[in-house]
């Protein structure tokens, strides 16, 4: 039985081109009806003169978009060899059965989590993933907001292949994970029945992730199961309206790049003018949290600083 399971043969690496052709771009399959119906979310928002959309956000979230979907298509040959490298080290491999992606998406799901959850709370990581918050409302076009460095993260995902999945199947399921939550970046779907809301990542539960406030930051990580926050101590209803963005928001909104390197280049400098190597490593690694409140208790310290000595140099007159 294990034999049947596990005993794949093996796959050349001369025949990478024929597992590369044979590797559905699904986000590009599906890019025409994602921007239709992103174009139709902004025409009812229009239309309703809801708050939903900023012309410069939607400007910035379609470039970084068309961005990550340019650099993800010239990846793709790269990342394939990778895993089809790995597969055939494997001792165990799976063929590839339609059964198969049923237990790769969950593992990929459970990874995912983790993936995002350290991205919240590690600068560095944060600076691959802080491209997607930076919005300041909540629309279709968020989905689009994807780090031009996030495929640095794939090294999460190594464990998932290790399992022994087909490569296709690794690779179909990773699209799949990414097109899924597309639909949660909109206003306009409230609640879902309880049981929707207990298993998968709604709207609902994603605008939480997604606010600003207190209460809701470093909540519902999961990308398409919620009941691993629920399991993990990291789950948080929508209750209040979420305040959208992040605790310093930026300036240009339109910029593609800025959007997509400003915490990066915030990140080296904070490093380069910490002293000693353990401040070095805090400003690198350390939670983002932690950073911005050390950041805001120094600009204060030297705001004080700079207030006492105009006050020492300013002599009152003398009459």
């Amino acid at each position: 039985m294990l034999e049947a399971l596990f005993g794949a043969p093996v796959i050349p690496l001369e025949r990478l081109w024929t597992i590369e052709k044979a590797a559905p771009d699904l986000i590009i399959w599906a890019a025409p009806i994602m921007f239709l119906l992103t174009g139709i979310e902004i025409l009812i928002t229009h239309l309703q003169k809801k708050p939903y959309h900023n012309k410069q956000e939607t400007i910035g979230s379609t470039l970084v978009g068309l961005g990550s979907v340019v650099i993800g298509t010239s990846l793709k040959f790269g990342l394939l060899f990778a895993f089809v490298w790995l597969y055939k080290g494997l001792p165990w491999r799976m063929a590839l059965q339609w059964w198969t992606f049923i237990p790769c998406y969950l593992i990929f799901d459970f990874f995912n989590y983790w993936a995002h959850r350290i991205a919240h709370e590690r600068r560095f990581w944060w600076t691959t993933h802080v491209v997607h918050h930076s919005s300041e409302h909540y629309n279709l076009t968020v989905s689009f907001r994807l780090s031009w460095i996030q495929n640095v993260k794939v090294i999460f995902f190594l464990p998932v292949a290790l399992f022994g999945f087909h490569p296709i199947v690794f690779f179909t399921v990773s699209q799949i994970a990414v097109l899924f939550q597309f639909w949660v970046h909109t206003e306009y779907i409230r609640r879902l029945p309880k049981w929707v809301e207990f298993i998968f990542a709604t709207p609902s539960n994603h605008r939480v992730h997604h606010g600003s406030q207190e209460k809701y930051i470093d909540k519902n990580y999961g990308a398409t199961f919620i009941f691993w926050d629920r399991l993990l101590g990291t789950y948080q209803p929508e209750e209040e309206a979420p305040v959208y963005g992040i605790t310093s928001n930026i300036g240009n909104k339109a910029n593609p790049i800025h959007i997509n390197f400003h915490e990066f280049i915030d990140m080296v400098n904070d490093v380069r003018k910490a002293s000693g190597l353990r401040q070095k490593l805090f400003y690198f690694y350390g939670s983002p949290i932690a950073v911005a409140q050390r950041k805001q208790q120094q600009a204060l310290q030297d705001a004080d600083s700079t207030t006492e000595i105009t006050g020492q140099l300013v002599q009152p007159t003398q009459h």
